[in-house]
């Protein structure tokens, strides 16, 4: 008797552990770079390209400050590509994190260049003031990457924006900006985390009702 009871422990073991886990279905694109329709992914570029231009008007005894700089905005926008391309959710709010992480630091070097002295502060400066309007920024960078040919209008837009005129205002900005876009990506890819976990668990739960009776 013992036995038979323990070849049906066994057999249900193995029923549940033979469950498939649901379909990760938070992913936002099955293309590989469904990315660019993220508003992440495209201020975090603009931040990257307004840096390039701040940190390329360093003294050269600023090569650290500049490095650093750079490297956390590429950072950014890296680890929002890597994270999208990650086979399940959980890798994807990761890798976000460790873009917020950086965007973070970048927020640190912007701060100690208004304190060194190498960016100035404009009190009502904006993106609006240099010309920039973000929504309109996410489709031009998008057809640039979709459409080879319009890398020409990408570098028009960029190209009206004088380094002088960028200020620690206008860089907080859009900082911020693209720091609440990560957070709302990450809370919407945890909700969806969530309910993918519950019905891992009803299913679980299902098996185990079903070899009960």
């Amino acid at each position: 008797m013992d036995s038979v009871i323990q070849e049906q422990i066994n057999k249900t073991l193995q029923e549940l552990n033979q469950i498939k886990k649901p379909v990760e279905r938070s992913r936002i694109s099955k293309t590989p770079n469904g990315y660019i329709f993220l508003v992440a992914w495209s201020n975090a570029s603009l931040l990257r390209i307004l840096n390039r231009k701040f940190t390329d008007s360093l003294p050269k005894s600023e090569f650290r400050l500049k490095a650093q700089a750079d490297d956390s905005c590429r950072s950014v926008i890296a680890n929002i590509e890597e994270g999208f391309a990650r086979q399940t959710t959980s890798e994807y709010i990761n890798f976000l994190g460790y873009s917020r992480a950086s965007l973070i630091e970048e927020k640190g070097d912007i701060q100690r260049s208004l304190q060194d002295g190498f960016l100035k502060s404009v009190l009502g400066s904006s993106l609006k003031s240099l010309g920039i309007d973000l929504a309109e920024w996410h489709e031009v960078l998008k057809k640039s990457v979709v459409f080879k040919r319009n890398y020409r209008n990408l570098e028009d837009y960029i190209g009206k924006i004088n380094t002088q005129d960028l200020t620690y205002e206008i860089f907080i900005e859009l900082i911020n900006k693209t720091d609440w876009n990560i957070r709302k990506l990450v809370e919407s890819l945890e909700k969806k985390l969530n309910q993918d976990q519950k019905f891992y668990q009803v299913e679980k739960m299902r098996t185990y009702e079903k070899f009960k009776k």
